[in-house]
């Protein structure tokens, strides 16, 4: 029996509920970075550290991530790294001092590796199961995540300043989503794509990395960039508008509301975008908004425009990831996996690097730098082979 349009939303509520839940996660955690500073008297290069650590273990979870996929499939090693993130937050709160905080983020960098690379790959296989594009309205969901942990943090600050209080708060509700995930996630994963194919004999005799074709690994690159610009949004904003440019403790969590609230709304429409310009100008024109409207910012000053520069951010940034991983995706899922894997190596060890830079100069080269990466995500675009990609409605467009 075919699926219909019912069973294709049903489904893809389903795994949404998965990106829903790690831009949640770790927006819950990483908008309270301002109170964990104050709680261990950290300098900037210790908050780098602290970020740099939680990117290491997604780097490190690469080999494990291929195995587990084999082993479990993307269900499964959704939900259970999944759960291992719930367990994060309460750990985090019990904390007693800087070593076991990196302890915690380094499991957590693990967990988020393991997620990223089977949600999307769920995602891969439920476009390819229904014929559909959805990949720019399952991110949608991960912004609305970053969106809804941002809100909750503001608000549970208004209400008190304990860490536990609001992670528990947080924790119960993921139980919840996840729980509600569950029961419509399908087990199967997408096939081996026809450039996975062309390189298995090459990965035989030489390993994942150097059989991965020319083209993954230029898509892991462009990743790279579009997720730590993505990722110096969850972790750099509140910081950057309370130190830089002067904003109150309520304030400072809109930052990354800003940036969740545009890319929510853009990648509500992004799959239509897909259809009708390509992927490839989505990337290219996407990406140079993003850098461009974020230097100009920081060129301005004020928490006004620097606002404004991270809206510009959320918009640009909105279906680059998407697409690239639409683009991973038909090249096999050991392609997907990989390009995930970079990403989310990007994600949460590139704000790291802005981390190091602010602590040498200050935060505002630091979000240059950041900047600079948007742009050269549109450099990478320009080398990779984009092909024709399902629209909205189910067909072909040149990308």
């Amino acid at each position: 029996m075919l699926p219909t349009l019912g069973d294709f939303r049903r489904d893809q509520l389903a795994t949404a509920a998965l990106f829903f839940f790690l831009g949640f996660q770790y927006a819950t955690w990483a908008s309270r970075l301002p109170a964990l500073k104050s709680r261990f008297d950290l300098d900037e290069t210790q908050l780098g550290l602290l970020l740099m650590i939680c990117g290491v273990g997604a780097a490190v979870a690469f080999p494990l991530i291929a195995h587990l996929m084999r082993r479990l499939g993307s269900r499964r090693l959704a939900l259970w790294s999944a759960l291992g993130l719930v367990a994060v937050l309460p750990a985090l709160s019990a904390a007693g001092g800087y070593p076991l905080v990196l302890l915690v983020i380094f499991v957590d960098g693990v967990a988020v590796g393991c997620l990223n690379v089977a949600m999307n790959a769920q995602g891969a296989a439920l476009e390819s199961r229904h014929g559909r594009a959805a990949m720019a309205q399952l991110h949608a969901s991960f912004s609305g995540g970053s969106l809804g942990g941002a809100l909750l943090a503001s608000g549970m600050n208004a209400v008190t300043h304990s860490l536990t209080a609001h992670f528990t708060v947080a924790a119960v509700l993921s139980v919840l989503l996840l729980a509600g995930a569950r029961i419509r996630l399908p087990a199967d994963d997408p096939a081996p794509g026809p450039g996975e194919r062309k390189a298995a004999e090459g990965k035989k005799r030489s390993g994942v990395l150097t059989g991965a074709s020319r083209t993954a690994l230029v898509l892991g690159c462009a990743m790279v960039f579009g997720t730590v610009t993505e990722g110096a949004m969850n972790d750099w904003s509140a910081l950057y508008l309370t130190e830089e440019t002067g904003a109150s403790g309520q304030l400072a969590p809109l930052g990354i509301a800003v940036v969740s609230v545009m890319m929510v709304l853009a990648r509500l429409v992004g799959d239509g975008w897909r259809g009708r310009w390509g992927d490839a100008r989505m990337v290219r024109v996407g990406s140079a908004v993003a850098g461009t409207g974020l230097a100009l910012a920081l060129l301005t000053g004020g928490t006004w425009p620097a606002l404004i520069g991270f809206a510009c951010v959320g918009l640009g940034m909105a279906t680059v990831t998407p697409c690239l991983y639409v683009a991973a995706a038909a090249q096999g899922p050991n392609a997907l996996s990989l390009v995930a894997a970079m990403g989310t190596t990007g994600l949460l060890a590139g704000p790291a690097l802005i981390g190091f830079v602010a602590g040498y100069t200050d935060l505002t080269v630091g979000m240059a730098v950041v900047a600079a990466s948007a742009v050269l995500v549109a450099v990478c675009a320009r080398w990779i082979s984009w092909k024709e990609q399902v629209s909205e409605a189910g067909v072909p467009s040149g990308s």
